[in-house]
């Protein structure tokens, strides 16, 4: 609609200045040409809007000039009270203040709006981490520290522990931000123009260099964690995998291998599923399951089950020495 096109350009115009009228464009999806009868309207309802034309021209307000209008609906004030867990924000040293904003946006929405606005609050709430998931690691640097480090604006240096290695290594990047996935913090940033991940629970120490950040021309964080994103999602898996699952241990099996699924599982009791993995030994995970799964092909994956299988039931088949009930080795 019109109006709520009018109070968006407002509040752009409000929030950063002079704003060129094609971004405005792009940003409310309309043509160039209505963003600047849109500007007419606006000043012709005593708003104190220009524009200027040319290369560094754009759509401006008059200094000092401010509306304390929230323009909010009653769907969007609602929006801002469905909250995640406050475990991120606190990681952030941001819980305090988010209660704080909350009873300010409160009180500056319309009346009609508020007992909506707080029956969301009070009865959704959104809890990011999967069923069984585990605590998450506790970041081993001060989550509040890095997030000052990156909005420094400035080249970091990390002493970084990659998985499954004990020592250290030291990384200067260029970063982007930091995203929390299901409650484990990450590091965007560029090393050597190309972007990489670091979980702060893998980091060591984390210096703020005297070098301005190097990002790479119109890359934003959304745009480099889409990438990372996407590349951990579709790395290859060349495994395919053919199983048996009992119905009553379906839906649990989903839930944890749900990733690997390649298509929905199909029959009856025992429900098929094919499954990808990026090697063999990846299937492993399957046989937290016992009985209940059962790998029907590739031959390999059946052997390797096999195997790991046997050498569990040798391990825990075998008394342990010391134990009550065990004969003591005479050699000993």
């Amino acid at each position: 609609m019109k109006s709520d096109r009018l109070l968006a350009i407002l509040l752009l115009l409000q929030t950063r200045g002079r704003v060129p009228a094609r971004e405005l464009a792009d940003r409310l999806e309309v043509s160039v040409r209505t963003v600047y009868r849109d500007v007419e309207s606006l000043s012709a309802a005593g708003v104190p809007v220009y524009a200027e034309r040319g290369r560094h021209g754009g759509i401006a307000l008059l200094p000092g000039y401010r509306t304390d209008v929230t323009g909010l609906t009653a769907d969007e004030a609602r929006a801002l009270f469905v909250l995640a867990t406050r475990s991120t924000l606190a990681d952030l040293g941001l819980d305090g203040a988010l209660g704080s904003a909350l009873r300010k946006v409160m009180a500056a929405l319309p009346a009609p709006h508020r007992p909506a606005a707080e029956a969301t609050s009070r009865r959704i709430l959104v809890d990011p981490v999967r069923w069984l998931g585990g605590p998450a690691p506790a970041p081993a640097v001060d989550v509040g520290e890095l997030q000052s480090a990156v909005f420094a604006d400035r080249r970091l240096r990390l002493r970084y522990r990659h998985g499954g290695q004990e020592h250290t290594r030291t990384y200067t990047v260029d970063p982007y931000g930091l995203v929390a996935k299901a409650g484990v913090w990450y590091l965007v940033a560029d090393r050597r123009a190309r972007p990489q991940l670091f979980r702060a629970d893998r980091m060591a120490a984390v210096t703020v260099t005297a070098d301005a950040v190097r990002r790479r021309a119109g890359v934003e964080l959304a745009d480099a964690w889409e990438v990372l994103r996407r590349d951990v999602e579709q790395r290859p898996a060349d495994v395919r995998v053919t199983a048996t699952v009992r119905r009553s241990r379906l839906d649990l099996f989903l839930r944890f291998l749900g990733s690997a699924v390649a298509a929905p599982p199909t029959g009856g009791d025992p429900a098929t599923v094919e499954l990808r993995f990026a090697d063999p030994r990846a299937a492993r995970t399957l046989l937290a399951f016992g009985p209940d799964v059962e790998v029907r092909s590739p031959e390999e994956v059946r052997a390797d089950l096999a195997e790991a299988a046997a050498a569990t039931a040798e391990l825990y088949g075998r008394p342990r020495a010391g134990t009550p009930g065990t004969v003591p080795d005479p050699a000993s």
